[in-house]
This record gives C-alpha cells, sequence and structure tokens, in this order.
C-alpha cells in the first residue's frame, strides 16, 4: 500500500517561505539538502508525518506561475475560530471562514490563506473525513 510522505512546491524566497509556515502552520524545518543549483527544505510538525517540500531554484528570479492546474494544500486544525484569529493577529490575511453543507449537513468549516509565492493553503476544522 502507498503512503503519502511529502508535497512538493517551487518558492523563491527560503527564509519568506520558511518563515510563513512557521508563522501560519507552526511547521518547522525537518531537514535542508543544499544543492549547487537548487535546496530542498523539508518542513513538518508533530501532527502528522506528512512533510511539504520546498524547492529552491537558485537561477529564479521571477514568480512561478502557477497556471490553472495547482488547486490547494489542506491542513486540519482542532479549533478553526482560534486560528483564524492567530493568523489575522499576525497579519496573514486570511480569507473569511466558510461552512460548507451538503444535503443539510455540514460538511465542512474552513478558510483559506494565500503563502508569499500565491499557493492557497486551505483550513479546515477537524470533523468528519477531515481529521
Amino acid at each position: 500500500m502507498a503512503k503519502a510522505i511529502h508535497s512538493m512546491i517551487r518558492v523563491r524566497d527560503e527564509k519568506k517561505s520558511v518563515d510563513f509556515y512557521r508563522l501560519a502552520l507552526g511547521l518547522e524545518v525537518a531537514a535542508r539538502l543544499d544543492f549547487e543549483t537548487f535546496t530542498l527544505i523539508y518542513l513538518s510538525n508533530e501532527e502528522s508525518e506528512f512533510e511539504l517540500e520546498l524547492t529552491v531554484n537558485k537561477d529564479r528570479s521571477e514568480p512561478y506561475a502557477l497556471g490553472d492546474g495547482y488547486g490547494h494544500l489542506a491542513l486540519s486544525v482542532d479549533d478553526l475560530d482560534a486560528e483564524h484569529q492567530r493568523a489575522a493577529d499576525a497579519g496573514l490575511n486570511p480569507g473569511k471562514i466558510v461552512a460548507f453543507n451538503r444535503d443539510g449537513a455540514l460538511l465542512a468549516r474552513f478558510f483559506f490563506l494565500v503563502d508569499p509565492d500565491g499557493y492557497k493553503i486551505e483550513v479546515l476544522q477537524r470533523h468528519g473525513r477531515y481529521k
């Protein structure tokens, strides 16, 4: 059986991205592998073994075109309202909290953040399938 271990995104500014993910999601650097033309930074926390891999291509100066194929990363939290307030207090400009219903029942509550490179991050209340 396959096990999801990480997802990779390309970023331009290592410090800016690491600082954002630390502040926004409590992710810390688990490993940093520096190569001649690129650097890989693996971020994680104690909530999960899953990691976010940041790839910094050293010769890149212009923003990446995210195109229309990228969706979002999703993470779950125990207290969505508290995380939304924390993100707002930190100046991260969280989107509004949305309650998404299906067949008259709550499916999910969530908000979105946007990282320094424009990647969307969905923050979901732990509920139902979103654990």
